[in-house]
């Protein structure tokens, strides 16, 4: 007799039966066809109205959203990844969507970071890109967080966090908006002085050429520069390079 089949028989011994009755265990196949049937079905496509709606409330937004604000829009995860899957939505990075009908951002990699981690500040050689200051181009996107602050991982774009506190952290931020997504950056002068400050991980020749090509633009002046040395504790380190520009 199969294993899987437990058959209960009538003792010949006893009374008439009224029925012969048996049990059968469920066998792993079994198991694995109700898994398979299960995901199937789990893996609902979204309605044409669920669609329109969705793509309304991403053109409403500019075009991008986080999961979580995709779902605060009413737009179910079902919906969410079925237009992922059906090439209506680019996934700029993790948990990041962007519309495909749409031009690609500009800084697809900035807006990416900036979706994900909103308070963050742009900084450094990323914010020296932005400004248009210099000949440096970003290998990463250099942002600027609390010593403290939590922040995600990042498979992609590739990410470089400096911690900074107080003054040095909260002084001369502005507000950029890229493809309707908006970005903290340092300004012109605080970048500056910040290059000096981290010159030992950028690299002195970056600092001195973000000095030089600010102040040449005019996109920062000498006392605007002094000022966020002052706050980044590198004014003896900035001002005999001043000086020498004179």
């Amino acid at each position: 007799m199969p294993q899987h089949l437990t058959l209960f028989r009538q003792d010949t011994n006893g009374p008439a039966p009224c029925c012969t009755g048996f049990v059968i265990k469920t066998s792993d196949n079994v198991h694995k066809v109700r898994g398979i049937y299960h995901n199937v079905h789990m893996k609902r496509t979204p309605s044409e109205n669920a669609v329109r709606a969705a793509i309304a409330e991403f053109r409403a937004a500019g075009g991008t959203l986080r999961t979580r604000e995709a779902a605060q829009h009413g737009i179910h995860y079902s919906t969410l990844y079925g237009m992922r899957d059906a090439g209506l939505l680019e996934q700029l990075s993790r948990g990041v969507y962007r519309l495909t009908e749409l031009q690609a951002p500009s800084k697809y990699d900035v807006v990416a970071v900036a979706e994900r981690v909103p308070d963050a500040v742009l900084c450094l050689v990323s914010a020296l890109d932005l400004h248009e200051i210099g000949t440096q181009i970003p290998s990463a996107v250099s942002i600027a967080v609390g010593k403290k602050d939590w922040h995600p991982q990042f498979d992609y774009p590739p990410v470089r966090v400096y911690r900074m506190s107080g003054q040095a952290l909260t002084s001369g931020v502005d507000e950029h908006s890229i493809d309707g997504t908006t970005v903290k950056v340092f300004n012109p002068a605080k970048t500056v002085a910040d290059c000096f400050k981290f010159r030992n991980k950028i690299g002195l020749d970056v600092a001195l050429e973000a000095l030089r090509e600010a102040v040449r633009s005019r996109k920062a002046t000498r006392d605007e520069i002094m000022k966020y040395a002052e706050i980044d504790r590198v004014s003896k380190v900035v001002l005999p390079y001043l000086e020498a520009m004179e």
